[in-house]
């Protein structure tokens, strides 16, 4: 592994006369005794029998014990996603969405579940406009107005109904139980409730769940959420129908349609537009996945209305006009930082939901459109961005419009999950409820946060008299980067991998192909590689383990831009098989306080690290 920057274990014991100070009261409870120990975590796993990596290491643990009793990938998968709605719960949970690509061993068939949040049947264009401009990012943010109707429960019951083996109950009653019993608290959980208080405090649903006493609970604690736990269990003896045609959901519409805000609160928190009707009218959908050759591989990912998979696909399709195992790790660097720069230009001007947009996906994926791009592409010189968007219906060689495509923001706080069984099957899930913390807004007694997915729509045209596919609009699913890769050899799983953060969820999942497949490297260090991500703006966003590296200076006398505050830049997970049959589970080292991989039968040969 790369020691290219100190680690920091998640899971950090706090000193005892610190947590012996606390005392709480309320729905979320975190004892003074440190009844909870940490989960041990590590990075890499390997051996038989399947594989799971989450960030989180709960998850992972109910993940493997699912796969170790029988269960398969897409059991396991879904249990590991109702943990991460109690350990994680500031990234995803019951009031989100996702994107689940599943890969099935007896078919050899690739397949995708649209999980993706949907406005409410009452909104139009102007869902974020007031007198005439778009309201503040943060105040549509912290509203009813930025709640989607939630996808998650509905994929989880869709993808066991399709593809596993145990019952929802079955599925859900670990994280229940977890809910209940609580879990340690770490670093990573005490700052993402620090980075919201002021918002939270502004809820007393949130408040009493995340702010004991007035302040986040203490690093070495136990955290509980029995009103969560009791969702679940709703949940498990009703089934979805508790949320989509029962009491949850009836919660939910009027959480949304009356945000419990505390009356001192200075917040300008708006009321939304979701009802009941909106969620009884939900629906996960089966779509095709995208699908594209690179290097004698076959790439599969997510469609529209995520443009995950398209914009990986075109950069991919770009990059096979290079020679990226023999170029100079400068030149690959420029070749990997035009190629999504071009890529996001096109996406940005064509991708949106395909229930109201005519997306062009079949161009987009066509080599013929992406050599057109690729000509564009200097290996000396960096192209000035927002450079303008192509027409993929009308290829033309080295030819684009005349009117720039920026990238609009995107909500960075997602998580994603990878999970092998013993038969081959493979699923690679990521999931959300978008900002750190969703909308701030707990639906009181349920103990879940509900997303501000909504965000994800652009608030007014981002290219002023450029038509822009993603305007809000009645029952529209918004945007997203989310991109669950699966790459198959042959046929077969070779790996799967996937990511969160926003916009740069691309480029993460693009860098680790790459860095997997034309650079040599394994796939544990093609996740904790340094990271950038050129989303078609003048500057990339970068990590400063990528500004430290030689080649940056080399880059940026090329034209390339670095933005002058470096950020942490994906936390991906991923699973691979290797030729004999082992599973290597990889999870992010370092960010976000380090995932967790774990294999259901460890087995390393002598003399392997």
């Amino acid at each position: 592994m790369p020691a290219h920057r100190t680690r920091t274990p998640r899971r950090v014991f706090a000193l005892a006369a610190v947590t012996a100070l606390l005392t709480t009261t309320g729905a979320g409870v975190a004892s003074a005794a440190p009844e909870a120990q940490p989960t041990p975590k590590s990075p890499v796993a390997m051996g038989y029998g399947g594989a799971v990596s989450s960030i989180d290491a709960d998850a992972t643990a109910i993940g493997t014990k699912v796969l170790r009793e029988g269960g398969n990938a897409v059991d396991a998968a879904v249990a590991v996603a109702a943990a991460l709605g109690v350990t994680d719960p500031f990234s995803a949970g019951i009031g989100g969405g996702g994107f689940f690509v599943y890969y099935d061993a007896k078919t050899h068939r690739v397949h995708t579940l649209d999980g993706r949040e949907t406005a409410p049947s009452a909104a139009d264009a102007d869902l974020f406009v007031e007198n005439g401009k778009a309201i503040p990012f943060a105040d549509a943010v912290t509203s009813g107005l930025s709640v989607g109707v939630p996808g998650t429960p509905a994929t989880w019951q869709q993808a066991l109904r399709k593809w596993g083996t145990r019952s929802f109950a079955q599925s859900v009653k670990p994280a229940e139980q977890l809910a209940r019993k609580g879990f340690y608290v770490d670093k990573t959980f005490h700052d993402q409730v620090a980075n919201n208080a002021t918002r939270f405090a502004a809820f007393p649903s949130t408040r009493s769940l995340y702010l004991p006493g007035g302040a986040p609970p203490v690093v070495g604690t136990t955290f509980r959420n029995p009103d969560l736990a009791d969702t679940y269990a709703q949940l498990a003896k009703q089934g979805t129908d508790a949320l989509y045609h029962g009491p949850i959901g009836a919660d939910v519409a009027k959480t949304v349609q009356q945000p419990p805000v505390d009356p001192a609160s200075k917040l300008n928190v708006r009321p939304g537009k979701l009802g009941t009707a909106d969620l009884a009218a939900y629906q996960a959908i089966e779509r095709d996945p995208t699908h594209t050759k690179y290097e004698g591989l076959d790439v599969y990912g997510m469609p529209a209305p995520s443009s995950g998979g398209l914009t990986v696909g075109e950069a991919l399709n770009i990059l096979e006009n290079f020679d990226l195992k023999k170029a100079s790790k400068t030149d690959y660097l420029q070749y990997f930082l035009e190629s999504t720069r071009f890529a996001f230009a096109d996406r940005n001007r064509w991708i949106g939901d395909p229930a109201t947009i005519d997306v062009p996906a079949r161009e987009l994926l066509s080599q013929r459109f992406a050599d057109s791009r690729a000509c564009l592409i200097s290996k000396d010189k960096a192209a000035t961005s927002p450079v303008a968007p192509a027409d993929p219906r009308q290829p033309a060689k080295c030819a684009s419009g005349t009117t720039g495509a920026p990238t609009p923001y995107e909500g960075e706080n997602t998580t994603h999950l990878t999970v092998a069984d013993r038969w081959g099957n493979v699923v690679a899930y990521t999931l959300t409820i978008e900002q750190e913390g969703g909308s701030g807004i707990v639906v009181p007694g349920r103990g879940f946060l509900l997303n501000n997915e909504l965000t994800d729509f652009s608030f007014t045209p981002v290219t002023p008299g450029v038509p822009d596919p993603n305007l809000p609009g009645a029952g529209k699913r918004p945007r997203s980067s989310m991109a669950p890769t699966i790459v198959l050899r042959d046929g077969k799983p070779f790996f799967a991998a996937g990511s969160p953060g926003g916009a740069s969820i691309i480029t993460t999942v693009l860098q680790v192909i790459l860095g997997r497949l034309d650079r040599g490297l394994s796939l544990e260090d093609a996740i904790a590689a340094p990271r950038a991500s050129q989303r078609n703006s003048a500057q990339a966003q970068v990590e400063q383990e990528f500004l430290n590296q030689p080649e940056t200076a080399e880059l940026k006398a090329r034209g390339q831009g670095f933005s002058g505050a470096p950020a942490e830049i994906g936390a991906s997970t991923g699973v691979e098989r290797l030729r004999d049959g082992r599973w290597i589970a990889a999870a992010e080292p370092v960010r976000r306080g380090s995932g967790a991989a774990q294999v259901v039968f460890p087995w390393r040969w002598p003399g392997e690290h």
